[in-house]
């Protein structure tokens, strides 16, 4: 055997000695670049920034889990930790359950989303103008809100639907049927009690049965004895304490169901999939009711349609999507069409948040992945920047910054001075921050795209125009700009 031969026999005994090793860091970084890892990392800094004990969020694409996050608590007392299997409270997000529960029976013939709900519960003792399904699921039946006489609603149990509707007898409509937008949670208590009269059977029964078959999704008992419902708690002067315990059987439909994130994100993907109501029926849930004078139902920044508002994310893309604010949750549901997404964002404390806008920002290493590698490959992590310069609502910002890369991510972590931009953070009812957290979506380590994470949740910060630097919109009004030295 030549020398040469004898080394290159060496070199491979060498190579193969050392494959496992090598093949195992490679794995290691590769996993790192994931779209999951992404998303993890933006749920642990999420959880740093805000306080919140205990969060869970799912992104299902073309009907297959793809990412399930877990952090922090669901039962601080006890230090049970947060897993896939924890039950978060739906709060309002149990709104679209419902009414994707009136429309799979009105697409089976047994409801008529256009009758009186009069006629269809003539045990109905109220004075009301005629009420249609359809009004309540849109919000415009003239029914109220919560009113300051439902102060103590959380501590009574209610043994049926009708018990709980029962309340409502004797409530003054805020407009007639038909003519203005008032949200309700209470509308939707008498949307379950048609749907109960439409399945001849109790409405979480239905549910169970026919809307949400095999899904971790029932009603509420954070307060009972389920060992996988998390907790509830909330924020006292930016400390976090225990809720009180609140029973939601006077609206299930409204607000009152729990579930887990990844079983309200296939709840959304087979939604998407049309395994729920037909693909017909969806796409009448999800246009824009309108009011008797023929104007189209919108509040906010979205149309309502069928119990489901719709809009469009920052890229154009059209988003389905619900959320949700009650004792000890906030919660988030929402559905790309267009790409078969559906992402879910639950926790166990109200808190003051962007929760849709949130939630998108979990979903996006799923939904652009090549795009964004391509995309932000280019612009390198500032590595070097020791300061920021740049504007908050036109006001001029600076203040200290620094760049690592964590396993192939460029994080940044950015100080919050006194001013505007601190108040705006810290509005909250948690305790106030210092410094805020960046992380890239490129899994190669540039900085084209990322998320800023505040105590308020995800926002998107893209490169501007120009020199603009890094540019973030938030909320409906404010915008960040940012340009590294």
């Amino acid at each position: 055997m030549s020398r040469f031969a004898s080394l290159h026999v060496a070199i491979l005994a060498i190579a193969l000695f050392f494959a496992p090793q090598a093949l195992a860091q490679v794995q290691d970084q590769l996993a790192d670049a994931t779209p999951a890892r992404i998303s993890d990392r933006l749920l642990q800094a999420l959880a740093e920034a805000n306080g919140v004990p205990g969060m869970g969020a799912s992104v299902v694409r073309d009907g297959e889990i793809v990412w399930t996050g877990s952090v922090g608590h669901r039962d601080l007392e006890r230090r049970l930790r947060v897993d896939r299997h924890t039950r978060f409270r739906l709060a309002s997000v149990s709104k679209v359950i419902a009414a994707t529960a009136a429309a799979k029976l009105q697409e089976q013939g047994a409801l008529d989303l256009d009758a009186p709900v009069q006629s269809t519960l003539p045990w109905l003792q109220a004075g009301w103008a005629p009420i249609t399904p359809r009004q309540l699921a849109a919000h415009i039946s003239g029914m109220p809100h919560y009113q300051a006489i439902d102060e103590a609603r959380g501590g009574v149990h209610y043994a049926s639907v009708r018990d709980a509707v029962d309340l409502l007898r004797d409530r003054q409509l805020l407009s007639p049927p038909g003519t203005r937008y008032h949200y309700s949670s209470w509308g939707y208590s008498l949307l379950s009690a048609v749907v109960e009269a439409g399945a001849d059977m109790s409405f979480l029964h239905y549910l169970a049965r026919d809307v949400v078959p095999g899904l971790a999704i029932g009603a509420d008992a954070t307060d009972g004895a389920d060992p996988d419902a998390s907790r509830a708690y909330e924020f006292v002067d930016g400390q976090v304490r225990r809720a009180a315990p609140h029973d939601y059987s006077y609206t299930w439909a409204g607000g009152g169901l729990a579930g887990t994130p990844e079983a309200l994100a296939q709840f959304g993907a087979r939604v998407l999939a049309g395994t729920v109501v037909a693909p017909d029926t969806l796409r009448w849930m999800l246009q824009a009711t309108t009011l008797a004078d023929g104007t189209p139902v919108r509040d906010r920044d979205y149309a309502v349609g069928f119990g489901w508002r719709v809009s469009h994310d920052p890229d154009g893309a059209r988003i389905v999507h619900h959320a949700g604010v009650t004792n000890g949750a906030r919660s988030a549901l929402v559905l790309w069409p267009e790409y078969g997404l559906s992402a879910s964002l639950l926790s166990n404390a109200l808190w003051v948040s962007s929760i849709e806008q949130t939630t998108m920002m979990l979903a996006v290493p799923f939904q652009l992945a090549d795009a964004l590698a391509s995309a932000s490959a280019a612009v390198a992590c500032p590595l070097r920047a020791m300061r920021y310069q740049g504007d908050f609502d036109g006001k001029p910002l600076s203040g200290d910054v620094r760049f690592v890369h964590e396993d192939g991510l460029c994080v940044g972590m950015l100080s919050v001075p006194e001013g505007p931009f601190a108040t705006w953070v810290n509005a909250g009812p948690q305790r106030d921050v210092g410094q805020l957290t960046l992380v890239g979506f490129d899994p190669g380590g540039g900085l084209g795209r990322a998320a800023l994470v505040t105590p308020l949740g995800l926002y998107d910060l893209r490169l501007g125009n120009g020199d603009l630097g890094h540019v973030a919109r938030l909320g409906a009004t404010s915008t960040l700009t940012l340009r590294w030295q």
